[in-house]
């Protein structure tokens, strides 16, 4: 059978090119690692990476959504704890206004100190984060928690203007947390520590008037009542803290086997790419060394 020059030399051309993007392809393998370079050299393997770097990647987002509300949480525990220890100075300065020994110059110094922690209640609960928004207003973050109205009758002046709603953080697989807490109740102690200060400022006042008894004494239990639920919300808010930390560490885990997972089906085995290596180098040279020759040949050769 006869074979025309130009059909042989382009056999050996394509055997040729063939058997340098083997070589090409193993030595680049060797160079990253890898042993998928394209989702043809394993299909199968290639659709499971695939499915392992989708779930990395929404583990990577839950992780950050995780260091973030973990870091709006304990400033709100920040700002809730100052508060709960100006009701306390509120409550110990309402049970020592109660005493009955108490002068008239005495009881308005307490007002004075009254009307001190009073205001810092109020500056704390419009608190404000790094980006302006109020921490304590619900969803209304543009909004003031509590608004201060001078035009009203005393003991009516502070409202609760945000919400009580939440604001929800995806931090797992269908799992949601609360970022936020709200002080919707110290708009009624605001406005009862208030009228208190009004009473115990007067001249010449009495704490063993009957009113002005009735008064200190609605104030401190609003201040007793008022410091249970502050207190309980930090409490919830150190489990929420908790539940992160448990979270945090699943995910690290998780994260970590898909990791140990991807690297187990894309690693490159150096062994066996070593032979391979091997064979196709040998492969070519002697497809190279068979194609000069030959090329050499003529058929004066044989005359």
């Amino acid at each position: 059978m006869r074979i025309a020059s130009t059909q042989y030399h382009s056999t050996m051309n394509t055997a040729l090119q063939l058997a340098n993007v083997r070589l090409g392809e193993i030595m680049q393998k060797m160079a990253t690692g890898q042993r998928l370079l394209k989702p043809s050299d394993d299909p199968i393997a290639n659709v499971r990476l695939s499915r392992l770097s989708r779930e990395e990647a929404a583990l990577d987002q839950y992780r950050d959504n995780v260091g973030a509300l973990s870091s709006r949480l304990t400033l709100n525990e920040t700002y809730l704890d100052a508060i709960s220890n100006d009701i306390l100075q509120a409550h110990d300065l309402m049970v020592w206004a109660a005493d009955g020994t108490n002068t008239p110059d005495d009881v308005a110094a307490m007002a004075s100190s009254l009307k001190s922690l009073a205001e810092s209640i109020f500056y704390t609960a419009n608190t404000k984060d790094q980006e302006g928004r109020y921490l304590f207003s619900g969803t209304l973050t543009n909004t003031a928690a509590i608004t201060y109205d001078d035009t009203a009758p005393v003991g009516s002046r502070y409202s609760f203007t945000g919400n009580t709603a939440e604001q929800r953080v995806v931090v797992g697989n269908g799992v949601t947390q609360a970022a936020n807490v709200t002080v919707a109740e110290l708009a009624d102690l605001l406005n009862s520590m208030e009228g208190t200060v009004e009473v115990l400022s007067a001249s010449g006042t009495s704490v063993n008037d009957p009113a002005v008894r009735a008064q200190v004494t609605g104030t401190l239990d609003l201040l007793d009542g008022t410091l249970d639920i502050v207190s309980a919300t930090i409490s919830r808010l150190g489990g929420q803290q908790n539940i992160l930390a448990t979270l945090e560490n699943n995910h690290a885990n998780v994260s970590l086997s898909n990791q140990q997972a991807a690297l187990d089906i894309g690693q490159l085995d150096y062994g066996d790419a070593a032979v391979k290596l091997n064979g196709y180098t040998v492969a070519l040279q002697a497809t190279q060394k068979a194609y000069g020759a030959v090329s050499q040949l003529s058929l004066f050769d044989v005359l």
